[in-house]
């Protein structure tokens, strides 16, 4: 009972948070769209028994998944969401290695100090984070006053409402989902191996690629993921920073849902977003065990 008790309790947790509305989304995707509250038809009626459950099931349809197959703008937000999502992962994984390996070769006096400096923005609402970005890239704002007064430039330059300003936020914004898990492989890596392999010949440089990025493969792989699957869904940052020219499916899903108030198109994107997501959270997940088992 113990050991039931232990398992049931993520299992319940799934079931309230993940299951259940996902069945909800999955339902209203194969719904038509009405004049109504809730805006979408067939709505249940259990008092109606078993024949209103025979003809509930008998209105469902997959028309709005057939929609978007036709209409060019959703397979081009699906396409552009995974493009700039795969790209802001390679830059938060060419700044974060760096930080991370500094901490991880920091005394270690420091390292505490230096994780609370990484974890520190967490202390601030995301979306205030997002809106100071705003003040810093703006035509008028800190960055390009900056280069203006020092004479690098001569004109302020346009950043914002441009796809340059999405990868900055996404990489300012999850930078620590990225550092964290390599520091976490780079500190538990025995720096004698380093000193054998420049003992046999390697130069600093090979010792890093022969030794030290090997093993943190692990960190890597879970850092990448955990910056991509959020990356792949974000709506806040392209909305603040990225304006009307940056197509990504998080704001089409909020202009569907909000805008058109079209709750089935809206659900069917998400079912489709949601099956895209399954293949990298497998991976991490499989990725997360076979790491537990190498230190079993």
């Amino acid at each position: 009972m113990r050991r039931f008790a232990l398992i049931a309790v993520p299992y319940l947790w799934l079931l309230v948070l993940f299951l259940v509305p996902f069945v909800i989304v999955l339902k209203i995707s194969l719904s038509d769209v009405a004049l109504a509250r809730p805006p979408y038809m067939p709505q249940l009626d259990l008092s109606t028994g078993w024949e209103g459950l025979k003809a509930f099931f008998a209105e469902l349809d997959f028309e709005n998944f057939t929609f978007l197959t036709t209409d060019d703008l959703y397979w081009k937000a699906y396409l552009s969401s995974l493009k700039i999502a795969a790209i802001s992962t390679l830059l938060t994984l060419a700044v974060g290695y760096p930080i991370a390996y500094g901490m991880a070769r920091a005394a270690p006096e420091w390292r505490p100090t230096l994780l609370m400096l990484v974890i520190l923005p967490f202390w601030t609402s995301f979306l205030i984070r997002v809106y100071s970005w705003m003040g810093i890239l703006s035509t008028e704002g800190v960055l390009n006053t900056v280069l203006l007064k020092i004479g690098i430039i001569s004109e302020p330059l346009m950043i914002m409402n441009t796809p340059t300003a999405v990868y900055i936020g996404i990489v300012y914004t999850y930078l620590p989902f990225m550092v964290l898990p390599i520091y976490s492989a780079l500190e538990k890596m025995d720096e004698s191996l380093i000193e054998a392999a420049e003992d046999l010949g390697c130069s600093k440089l090979a010792a890093f690629w022969l030794v030290t990025w090997p093993l943190s493969k692990n960190g890597i792989v879970a850092g990448s993921f955990l910056v991509f699957i959020p990356a792949l869904g974000e709506f806040v940052i392209p909305s603040l920073l990225g304006g009307s020219g940056t197509l990504m499916i998080g704001k089409v899903l909020w202009e569907e849902f909000f805008n058109n108030r079209d709750w089935p198109v809206a659900s069917a994107v998400a079912v489709i977003l949601l099956l895209i997501l399954i293949v990298p959270i497998v991976l991490f997940q499989r990725n997360e065990q076979k790491a537990r088992e190498a230190e079993g």
